[in-house]
């Protein structure tokens, strides 16, 4: 990987510091400042997909602002494929791709297919590469019906697939997506994760993704970055972060009739209900054994597996890091 490359998108001790004003009496204000982001550090190579997550208000949505040029960085050095985005926002627009969870780039009263010529002015996207790109995402977003539909009317999943496509009409080389499969059925969530993934390995799109779904992460990121409170705490692979947050998966077993709690190795009871039994298992083990176990030594009507709650996931490891305030790597 060549030196520009593995720095494509870099955060060199980059602050966010916002001047907040409240009434603190009847004439007086008090002025105070709240750091949404303090100190953040990070390289991400170009073509990676990287997930960047955290609990609501750590700091996510500003740091992306910051990355497409929204917000200045109060301090701290910012680039993104060698461009200051706050400095060079316009040359920077063309070359990325942005999709906010609740709010959309397309234009409301016009069908999906008007706002996507837009698009392509907007852009001066060439006629032939223009459709291309829209076939490519119409097929695998599943959007050829959605074409003539006023974007008003559509659903919000329908609305995030629409806006997905908007924004690699222009061939981006850096996609950011803020909570991508918000408001989709099961069905659409997996179109979008595998056009994802196909635009990441066959493209070379450099991603990265927001979001409160771990199945998101898990399938489409080989490293994830938490944010809380405006610092970076962990930069590695999904399985270390499992394990610095002792996350744990749950087992929900249905039985032919109520019985005293399973015990099954690899496995504890946490919660029982009728004949329904809960088991928590490591979120890092596999499933398999344990439903094995159940299956031979209990009358086994169903059973699902749920994932562990990212938000449970992060406070652990936050309760649990060093005092030192050091950035675990599990890479």
């Amino acid at each position: 990987m060549a030196r520009d490359d593995a720095g494509f998108i870099e955060l060199d001790g980059v602050e966010k510091v916002f001047v907040v004003r409240r009434r603190a009496g009847l004439v007086r204000r008090e002025r105070r400042e709240v750091r949404a982001v303090d100190g953040i550090s990070f390289k991400v190579p170009r073509g990676e997909m990287v997930g960047y997550i955290g609990p609501n208000g750590a700091g996510k949505s500003t740091t992306i602002k910051m990355l497409t040029g929204i917000l200045v960085p109060s301090g701290g050095r910012l680039r993104v494929a060698g461009v200051d985005p706050s400095r060079e926002r316009h040359r920077l627009a063309r070359r990325i791709g942005v999709v906010f969870g609740q709010r959309t780039t397309l234009w409301w009263d016009l069908p999906l297919r008007d706002s996507y010529a837009l698009v392509r002015r907007m852009y001066r996207v060439p006629e032939r590469r223009f459709r291309e790109n829209l076939d490519r995402c119409v097929e695998l977003l599943d959007l050829e019906a959605l074409l003539p539909v006023p974007v008003r009317q559509l659903s919000l999943g329908q609305r995030m697939r629409g806006d997905i496509a908007a924004a690699l009409l222009h061939d981006p080389e850096v996609l950011y997506l803020d909570e991508p499969t918000i408001g989709l059925d099961v069905v659409s969530k997996a179109k979008v994760r595998g056009f994802l993934r196909e635009i990441n390995e066959e493209l070379g799109t450099t991603v990265l993704l927001t979001t409160h779904d771990l199945t998101d992460i898990e399938q489409l990121c080989r490293r994830v970055m938490v944010i809380d409170h405006g610092r970076l705490v962990y930069d590695g692979g999904l399985d270390g972060l499992h394990a610095v947050g002792q996350s744990e998966r749950t087992l929900v077993v249905d039985l032919e009739r109520e019985l005293p709690p399973i015990d099954v190795p690899g496995a504890r009871t946490v919660r029982t209900e009728g004949p329904r039994q809960w088991l928590a298992f490591p979120a890092d083990g596999s499933a398999a054994p344990i439903v094995a176990a159940v299956a031979d030594r209990y009358p086994l009507v169903d059973l699902s597996v749920r994932e562990p709650d990212i938000e449970d996931v992060i406070a652990r490891m936050i309760q649990d890091r060093d005092s030192s305030g050091a950035v675990p790597d599990r890479r």
